[in-house]
């Protein structure tokens, strides 16, 4: 007789997070390193993964300098995707377009930014994604992709 495992593997959700990157964001470990540290975006893909999979969640990852790409992702997400976790970088703070796809979404919403927009100039305290997300972490550095995922994980 076999004998079941006290410890289950986590139940993988049948879609997954999408975790979208914004503009420069693809500059990781060049642009700013005293903002942005040495961490590049292959190395916050490979982190997520490996947190996600320790979760019993899948991702997506995608990078996008163009707004519109990013509001695509965001619609294709109401059908394909679980939850979002969203740094919209320099468009957290200007695209109106952005806070309106991500109205759309009857889903998790996580929006991450690496520095703490709030020690830097005035024009980065304002956001207009954080308005529609359902939590906003910020100045972390790359851990806060991975409390994203936590956060996505308790929500879902």
């Amino acid at each position: 007789m076999a004998r079941s495992s006290s410890k289950a593997a986590p139940k993988t959700p049948a879609k997954p997070v999408y975790v979208l990157n914004g503009p420069n964001l693809n500059l990781l470990g060049q642009r700013e390193p005293e903002i942005y540290g040495s961490t590049t975006l292959a190395d916050i893909e490979k982190l997520v993964k490996t947190k996600a999979k320790a979760l019993g969640l899948a991702v997506v990852c995608r990078q996008s300098n163009h707004e519109g790409e990013l509001v695509d992702w965001i619609q294709e997400a109401r059908e394909k995707a679980a939850a979002v976790i969203l740094n919209a970088a320099a468009y957290s703070h200007t695209s109106i377009a952005i806070h309106d796809a991500l109205a759309t979404l009857d889903m998790p919403v996580i929006e991450v930014h690496i520095s703490n927009v709030y020690k830097r100039e005035s024009f980065r305290h304002h956001s207009t994604v954080s308005s529609v997300a359902t939590g906003v972490i910020c100045g972390l550095g790359t851990i806060g992709y991975e409390l994203a995922l936590e956060a996505v994980k308790s929500k879902l």
